[in-house]
């Protein structure tokens, strides 16, 4: 560590991110890319015709359509969730649990007829949404995992603002060069463009799981009974406990319209509790309003008679608003089409914030003429995780994409094999930071992600009508040109060293030790 108190918290700023820098770059780009999660999903499942809105009757007979199938299928189930077509997603979802232990059920029905949906088996937008806060592990490990990650995220950015005296200096300096020096404008600038929503972001993104990381106060005072909590704080209803005796469910087609009537929102899902009990309790849970707060109306219904038993319609206590302010704020469900555009951009910047200092880090410590035969195994290691991660993670996105459409429809478990894909070609692109000489691996690797995007549009087609689709194909060949310009650049820019082979990023001939001003 530096003896000034500035000079520590450069230390401090460069180590903490370089430390959770890759699975933070994997947060940040799943995150981005979940601000558009409706139109991932839709440009998925081409087959669907989108757009349909669906009335109250509609709704339902759709709602009596789920339950006729989950009394057939999953009679013995403790819950029943049953999610009700949108104009975004015109299909009747249910799933079902049955007990610990136990796996869920899950099915997707044509709301017309109730039949099995024919539609291909994707997670779509959905995977990078989980991936984004569970990095596709056990949720709780990948909550954790990235929870830590972000409140190191945040020591990052406050000695960040610390280490850069001249903010708003940075803001307007950018040298085009691709030394140590054009690196860390590059950091600074994408940093600074965007630095509220970066403190944002992490911030709120800590909030929304702050009762996993932080259970103590809860479970002190409400005696490990969390779920009390939860109804006096106004998220919930109060739950009913069973009966213990059989009992019949009242058609839930009226509750649907008697809930549609009470609370002027669009109605998201149905959670049907105990169904065989005669304390059965079914809850109609709302869409969010528009505005910052995250909060969902909700009417239950008892569920033998029919009979409204509790109506939650904004009723929340002041420090659940402001918590539900904080996750509206992080996920954007507010934002019209305007502002999500910027959340996205930033997001962008985000990740081009942390990839800049991934490069940055390894680019400051290079050993000056050594060969990369002979470059240190902790180089090695930084370097190879650079571009595994880099060029690794947007390639795994593209090649999930690809997946989509080149797996047969009808394939069974495609969409884990989606996923593979996803997996198998992140991979590929580490493979080539450790197998190739630094320099040819970045060209060789950001190449490789430039053909990747623009292939989707190729093997993906375009829908007669399909406004996403279209939107979605010009910003995947945006990503792809961009790759490709960086490519380009890179096997274009002479090397200033007499070897044509780099340690890492070419021309990176800068003292190592030059100061962060």
């Amino acid at each position: 560590m530096g003896k000034t108190f500035r000079q520590s918290m450069a230390w401090l700023h460069a180590w903490s991110g370089l430390v959770v820098g890759w699975i933070l770059f994997a947060v940040f780009v799943t995150g981005t890319a979940s601000y558009y999660r409706a139109e991932i999903s839709q440009w998925m499942r081409p087959e669907l015709r989108y757009g349909r809105s669906f009335g109250p009757d509609e709704m339902a007979a759709t709602a009596e359509r789920g339950v006729a199938y989950l009394r057939e299928h999953a009679g013995g189930a403790r819950t029943w969730f049953i999610t009700l077509p949108r104009p975004e997603m015109p299909l009747l979802e249910l799933f079902w649990r049955t007990g610990p232990g136990r796996p869920p059920g899950h099915v997707l029905l044509d709301p017309d007829s109730g039949a099995p949906a024919e539609v291909r088996e994707t997670r779509g937008g959905d995977f990078l949404y989980r991936f984004h806060f569970e990095l596709s592990l056990p949720p709780l490990w990948g909550r954790w995992i990235v929870g830590l990650c972000a409140m190191i995220m945040l020591v990052a950015l406050v000695s960040g603002i610390v280490t850069h005296r001249r903010l708003f200096v940075d803001f307007f300096t950018f040298r085009r060069r691709a030394d140590q020096r054009g690196w860390l404008d590059a950091h600074n600038v994408t940093g600074v463009l965007a630095l509220p929503f970066h403190v944002m972001i992490t911030y709120t993104g800590l909030v929304t799981l702050a009762s996993l990381y932080m259970p103590w106060g809860v479970k002190t005072a409400y005696r490990g009974d969390a779920q009390r909590y939860y109804v006096e704080s106004g998220q919930i209803t109060v739950p009913r406990p069973p009966a213990g005796t059989a009992g019949t469910l009242a058609p839930v087609g009226p509750m649907v319209v008697q809930a549609l009537s009470r609370i002027p929102q669009p109605l998201e899902r149905l959670t049907i509790v105990n169904p065989r009990d005669a304390h059965s309790v079914v809850v109609a849970v709302f869409e969010e309003p528009h505005g910052l707060s995250h909060q969902h109306p909700q009417v239950a219904f008892h569920g033998s008679s029919g009979e409204i038993a509790e109506i939650r319609a904004g009723d929340l206590r002041p420090a659940t608003r402001t918590f539900t302010t904080m996750v509206g704020l992080h996920e954007a469900h507010f934002a019209g089409s305007a502002l999500r555009v910027l959340f996205f951009l930033s997001g962008l910047l985000g990740c081009a914030m942390v990839a800049t200092g991934l490069v940055l880090w390894s680019v400051a410590r290079l050993p000056k003429g050594r060969a990369p035969s002979r470059m240190p195994l902790s180089h090695r290691l930084v370097h190879t995780l650079n571009v595994g991660t880099v060029a690794g993670l947007p390639f795994a996105v593209a090649c999930y994409f690809l997946a989509n459409r080149l797996l047969p429809v009808a394939m069974p478990g495609r969409a884990e094999a989606e996923i593979q894909a996803f997996f198998g070609g992140w991979v590929v692109v580490a493979l080539l930071g450790l197998g190739l000489a630094p320099r040819r691996a970045w060209i060789v690797a950001l190449a490789t992600v430039a053909i990747a995007y623009l292939l989707v549009p190729l093997v993906g087609g375009l829908r007669e009508g399909g406004t996403v689709s279209v939107a979605f194909d010009v910003i995947v060949l945006g990503i792809g040109a961009g790759f490709g310009f960086a490519a380009y650049a890179l096997a274009s820019r002479p090397s200033k060293q007499k070897t044509s082979r780099q340690i890492c990023i070419p021309d990176s001939t800068v003292a190592p030790n030059l100061e962060i001003s």
